[in-house]
């Protein structure tokens, strides 16, 4: 397998990570979301995360995705479960004081590149070298996890949340730059703080990365997200906490052989107008099987 198939498929690993960690919220600033991967190939992942800010969320992720051929074009179709820890330090009060640990959202993933991927097997995909690609995703948050309507904070969300992004990604030999953009969609928690509405208006962002692929098919990136929106009402009145937040972060791939993969990844807080500038570290592995490997 040559640069362009291991860096593909460190890509997938991400791009797993990415959901699971940020969620459907838009805070993940991690790389190669778009990446072409041979059809038919299976991937498994495991990962962990930490994330500092307001609330401190210890995610731990398990996620299946696939390779598809759709209309002749490359997608992946995924799920994602993951079980966190929460500590969210507040004013005293017990309502903004809040902690526990459960099974997160569950979410759901889909990405389907309509321009510069086509859909390749095994063999054709040795050969395959990016040029640029574009591309259309999908992301869906299902309020099915641990929620306490009596805390602020929660590690479920107890709403549905849904990501369209429209993203692309350009080669110039070893280097990649891509940019992608996009809005999150909330539905109202209909049992905030004990029967209480909570809405909140959609939050929109764009992200960006330049990534330089190694010889050995280590890859490095530099990522970058500005995040804006999302203010929040409760019963109608509204919240001062408009978002209108930025951050940084660097993440390292290491293709360890043909089926395992490992990459490490942080990011920090830049400019914050509401809430904690957040700080981010994760690392994740990933077992591919399938698809002529």
């Amino acid at each position: 397998m040559g640069r362009s198939g291991g860096s593909a498929y460190c890509g997938a690993l991400l791009f797993a990570l990415a959901v699971a960690v940020g969620g459907a919220s838009a805070q993940s600033i991690e790389p190669r979301p778009y990446s072409n991967v041979p059809v038919g190939v299976n991937f498994l992942l495991a990962g962990y995360g930490y994330v500092e800010g307001g609330v401190t969320r210890d995610p731990t992720l398990v996620a299946y995705f696939r390779a598809l051929d759709v209309m002749g074009r490359s997608a992946k179709l995924g799920v994602l479960l993951s079980y966190a820890k929460l500590a969210a330090d507040g004013d005293g009060t017990d309502q903004s004081s809040s902690e526990g640990s459960g099974l997160g959202d569950p979410k759901f993933a889909f990405t389907y590149n309509f321009y510069g991927a086509p859909a390749l097997g095994a063999d054709e995909f040795a050969s395959y070298r990016q040029d640029l690609i574009v591309g259309v995703s999908l992301f869906v948050s299902a309020p099915w996890g641990q929620y306490n309507s009596s805390q602020q904070k929660n590690i479920g969300n107890n709403r549905w949340s849904f990501r369209p992004e429209l993203g692309a990604s350009k080669a110039w030999g070893p280097w990649i730059a891509e940019l992608a953009a996009g809005v999150t969609f909330f539905t109202d928690n209909t049992d905030y703080l004990g029967g209480h509405t909570r809405e909140q208006d959609p939050v929109y962002y764009v992200h960006a990365h330049l990534i330089y692929n190694l010889p050995s098919g280590i890859w490095l990136a530099l990522d970058g997200i500005y995040i804006a929106g999302g203010r929040t009402t409760v019963d109608g009145v509204p919240n001062d906490d408009l978002q209108q937040n930025s951050r940084l972060g660097a993440t390292v791939a290491l293709p360890v052989n043909r089926r395992n993969s490992i990459k490490f990844s942080g990011s920090a807080g830049v400019t914050t107008r509401t809430g904690s500038a957040k700080n981010a570290v994760g690392v994740a592995w990933q077992y591919r099987w399938g698809g002529g490997l």
